[in-house]
């Protein structure tokens, strides 16, 4: 990966379960003068402009490629930090480009959209996007034009942080583990046990309960079946295969949500698993684990 990238993959997917990542995230600091000739200008936009902290968002990425630009030879990764007013990071992101990198034409304006969430942190005022490419195999970046303030990346835009506020806030009760995730990475995951409650402010209006989930161990012979109740009442019901996150969108009316001030949901896995129990987890962790969430997410239907 590029120097101090932390991919959320490898945040995801960390075979001890995210308690043993030892990869430290370095402050952005302004790096020094590079002399290799910059192939392109980046720049990224956020839809919202204003963000609450773990809130699903857009972001508009834009390349502009150097007329004089030399031909990629591979196909590299964007990176893409969020970092604070005092220059510490955050947020992290990595992907792929919709269109390799091979295909980019010099003076090509390459743009698209890249869907993601707002850096969980309780930081509030402008943040700023750093964005770089790098290679995959070897680590090593691609020199950028513009302000650079990491060794080639670039800073290529900014958008305001807001407390994260109802009623996008939901909130984890009883049934989860504690929150887990590298201090700085802008992700925050929770464990679930067999049934994990969630409460957020009611709307009183239609709403979206958006969740990311996963289940990183394969130790069962059939998917887990989960349930998302309220109450008595099952408002959603799917299969999870381990494998990559699933982002799970749940339209809820206002009949379901209730009269109350407050909704509770639960997540409610039919099998639970005890990583210590199974040799192929390497793992001592003796906890009882249902899925792994790494959003939850309410936001009022338009």
């Amino acid at each position: 990966m590029g120097d101090s990238i932390i991919p959320l993959q490898m945040l995801r997917y960390s075979a001890s379960f995210t308690v043993g990542i030892s990869v430290l995230i370095a402050a952005c600091s302004r790096a020094p003068a590079d002399t290799a000739k910059p192939v392109a200008s980046a720049s990224v936009s956020v839809t919202p402009a204003v963000v609450a902290s773990g809130m699903p968002v857009e972001l508009d990425v834009r390349f502009a490629m150097a007329a004089d630009a030399p031909p990629f030879k591979e196909d590299y990764a964007v990176f893409i930090h969020v970092v604070d007013d005092d220059g510490e990071m955050i947020g992290s992101t990595d992907h792929a480009p919709p269109t390799p990198t091979r295909e980019w034409k010099p003076g090509s304006t390459i743009e698209y959209k890249h869907p993601d969430y707002a850096p969980i942190s309780d930081y509030v005022g402008e943040a700023t996007f750093v964005v770089g490419l790098y290679s995959k195999s070897s680590g090593e970046r691609v020199p950028l034009s513009g302000d650079a303030v990491e060794p080639r990346a670039v800073r290529a835009g900014s958008f305001e942080m807001r407390e994260r506020s109802e009623p996008y806030a939901v909130l984890f009760r009883e049934g989860w583990h504690p929150a887990e995730g590298p201090k700085g990475s802008g992700l925050e995951l929770r464990w679930s046990m067999k049934s994990g409650r969630l409460t957020f402010a009611n709307p009183k209006r239609d709403v979206e309960l958006i969740l990311e989930l996963d289940q990183p161990a394969n130790v069962f012979e059939v998917a887990q079946h989960i349930e998302i109740r309220a109450g008595e009442s099952v408002v959603d019901e799917f299969d999870l295969e381990p494998g990559p996150p699933l982002v799970r969108k749940i339209a809820l009316t206002q009949s379901q949500l209730g009269d109350g001030n407050t909704v509770e949901l639960a997540v409610v896995s039919d099998k639970t698993f005890v990583p210590a129990k199974f040799a192929s987890l390497q793992s001592t962790d003796t906890r009882q684990l249902g899925v792994r969430v790494f959003r939850a997410f309410v936001q009022p239907k338009q």
